[in-house]
């Protein structure tokens, strides 16, 4: 894979020319930021920037104000490769927080082992309504311990919305909801996003992960996206690399509180 050449679409296509990844969110580009702002209960937040060390401060103070006066908490997502280089220290100066970081991970779909399938005593049910969002939050809260509310809400409205944007599938050990995950299709690009991969502690080391990603590629394939796209976690990126994922750069995210 060329990884500069990649990364430059990537950037072009996923980032400056970004898509709402909501339905009631919307794409701004102010100056030399792109933006996205919810209306409702969305992410909001910096999606990509191309500052220099005499600009950076004063677009990082904007960005700040603006969210501010809406009164949102909202996170610019900063990336190993953006500039200025030290645009993390100057976005904690400025009262960001910063959590833990990913791997931007890419594959070729058609380089992928699509053939992995459910392991024993699994099944991959495809997610189309409330009932299957459920089972989707409901391991989303046991996998990481955190509260699935807003997820619940945005799956469901992507779901009703745009169901042709969305890919999610949960995987049942009998009638219990033990891992599941999506896939985000972006119209017009050659990207399609890996999001929300967990498993309950119980039943990792299975290949239940494996097979979900199989499923996702999958479909990718059928809808003629041409890469997967992964910030992975240090849990799952030597899985994703077994299975022919390379890593492009790191992703951070900073969160500001108002």
């Amino acid at each position: 894979m060329d990884h500069d050449g990649v990364l430059a679409l990537y950037d072009r296509a996923m980032r400056e020319g970004a898509q709402p990844d909501s339905p009631d969110a919307r794409i701004e580009r102010v100056g030399r930021v792109v933006r996205q702002v919810s209306s409702g209960s969305g992410w909001n937040g910096v999606v990509w920037s191309d500052l220099d060390a005499a600009g950076a401060d004063t677009a990082i103070a904007e960005q700040v104000a603006y969210f501010g006066g809406l009164g949102r908490e909202f996170e610019w997502k900063l990336y190993g490769h953006d500039l200025p280089v030290d645009l993390g220290q100057r976005l904690s100066a400025a009262g960001f927080t910063a959590e833990p970081e990913e791997t931007l991970m890419i594959a070729e779909v058609n380089a992928l082992d699509l053939d992995a399938g459910e392991p024993e005593g699994i099944r991959l049910v495809p997610v189309t309504d409330a009932a299957g969002v459920d089972l989707v939050a409901d391991v989303h809260e046991k996998a990481f311990g955190t509260d699935s509310s807003r997820l619940r809400r945005q799956l469901l409205a992507r779901l009703t919305d745009d169901p042709d944007g969305v890919v999610a599938v949960v995987a049942l050990a009998g009638d219990d909801p033990v891992s599941a995950a999506r896939m985000e299709l972006v119209p017009g690009t050659r990207f399609a996003g890996l999001w929300g991969g967990g498993t309950v502690e119980a039943w990792r080391g299975r290949g239940i992960y494996r097979a979900l990603v199989a499923h996702r590629a999958r479909a990718a394939v059928e809808r003629g996206y041409r890469y997967l796209q992964v910030d992975a976690s240090a849990q799952s990126r030597p899985i994703l690399e077994r299975l022919g994922f390379v890593a492009l750069t790191t992703t951070m995210p900073y969160v500001y509180v108002p």
